[in-house]
């Protein structure tokens, strides 16, 4: 009989290993974020007019990204699910650092979209859904949170870091050069990292297994045909088009107040501060408060100060407190998600289950924004565009309750794995 390396070491040995994959996609989400997505707002305009088009032609390119996104999440939800992210991510990054390339070298419009399109499958393959993927196969239910935690808080400053630096380079070089060196950074650090820091967690108990695809599918199927999950999924397609709408258009709102575009600009970067605060209060009040709870309160506190911006937006102060009401619950879908969907399903199917509700959230935030345009260009009235967004926020604070409760039966049959 081969001697064996008794569980708690094994555990021990997981856990360690998982914090380093948590440091290496805390530095690659940064760098993927920054030079994938971030980066897009800041040559926008020197693209259209280096190729004698609009920005709205150029920012189509850029829904296409999303779309793609959205069209891969679910088959890469199975792949993570069958095989580990390991080469999935490696040649995810690689992917993107190519079509970065391939973006500096763009000559029309038609050559943009076909870029993009493979943009938005690398970044389905690289991104934020596939290392929480990784990151929930590691860790125990004590320790994900803070798992994942330290991965978004991190990569949290993507846009602090990049859009600066992008637009540094541009304004020294040309939009093509930027694009050039954002490839080789990304490349550089990304796909050696993933290829030698992130791999399956070992199986630490004698006779365990891993689900079986059968298994697998079943666990989905259940998951999809659970009432729960479709009211899940309505709170988050909620919550992302309330995100993603409040973002494009606040600068502008603000704007149509009276207030200095700096000033709009400004506090509109709070947002981004502000989505790591929410994470960590909601880390800390998740240990003595049910989760759904929590978020269901943020959610309903967005709602509210939607509602009552037209109300507070005419001084400065009372325009700052609507919008840092509203920015607590920006980054806290991020954190909460994967922990209400692991707590409820388990994590033998996690991704392929994530994939399909990253699919719906992914077309919401590429649909919101434009839904929310033609809003405004019909009724001429912001008023309207930000009662839009506070019935979504209400919409997703009562998905999130409804969503509680106890897991179909189905869906509690795991396998058995003590791993920490």
């Amino acid at each position: 009989m081969r001697n064996a390396i008794p569980p708690a070491v094994t555990s021990g040995r997981r856990v360690f290993h998982g914090w380093w994959i948590v440091a290496t996609f805390a530095v690659t989400q940064t760098i993927g974020y920054g030079t994938l997505y971030y980066a897009f707002a800041v040559v926008l305009h020197p693209i259209a007019a280096d190729l004698h088009t609009t920005p709205a032609a150029v920012t189509g390119a850029f829904t296409t990204a999303i779309l793609a996104q959205a069209a891969a999440a679910i088959p890469v939800g199975r792949w993570l699910d069958r095989h580990g992210g390991r080469a999935l991510m490696t040649v995810g990054a690689l992917l993107g650092a190519t079509m970065l390339a391939a973006w500096a070298q763009a000559r029309t419009v038609w050559q943009l979209y076909l870029i993009f399109a493979g943009l938005g499958v690398a970044m389905a393959m690289a991104l934020y859904e596939a290392a929480t993927a990784v990151l929930m196969s590691w860790f125990d239910a004590t320790r994900r949170a803070k798992a994942i935690l330290g991965m978004i808080v991190v990569a949290g400053f993507a846009s602090t870091i990049f859009m600066p630096l992008t637009g540094w380079l541009t304004e020294r070089h040309d939009w093509r050069a930027t694009l050039l060196v954002l490839a080789g950074l990304y490349a550089g650090v990304a796909v050696p990292l993933h290829l030698l820091v992130v791999r399956r967690p070992p199986q630490t108990v004698r006779g365990s297994r891993r689900a079986s695809p059968l298994h697998r599918r079943s666990l989905v199927r259940t998951a999809i045909r659970d009432s729960r999950f479709r009211w899940l999924a309505a709170a988050f397609v909620a919550h992302a088009a309330a995100m993603t709408t409040m973002t494009v258009h606040l600068v502008g709102y603000l704007v149509s107040r009276g207030h200095p575009a700096t000033f709009a600009a400004t506090v509109a970067g709070l947002l981004g501060v502000l989505s790591v605060t929410g994470r960590l209060l909601l880390t800390a009040t998740a240990r003595r408060v049910r989760l759904h709870r929590i978020v269901a309160a943020v959610f309903a506190l967005q709602a509210a100060a939607a509602l009552s911006l037209p109300l507070l937006a005419g001084t400065r102060l009372g325009a700052a407190l609507a919008v840092t009401a509203f920015g607590l619950g920006f980054g806290i879908a991020s954190l909460a998600a994967p922990q209400l969907l692991a707590d409820r399903y388990g994590t033998d199917a996690y991704a392929s289950i994530a994939g399909t509700l990253a699919a719906l959230v992914t077309l919401a935030r590429a649909g919101a924004p434009l839904a929310a345009a033609f809003l405004l260009t019909a009724s001429g009235d912001y008023r309207i565009v930000l009662s839009a967004l506070g019935g979504a926020g209400l919409v997703a604070a009562a998905g999130i309750l409804a969503s509680a409760g106890t897991a179909p039966a189905a869906a509690r049959q795991r396998i058995p794995d003590s791993a920490g």
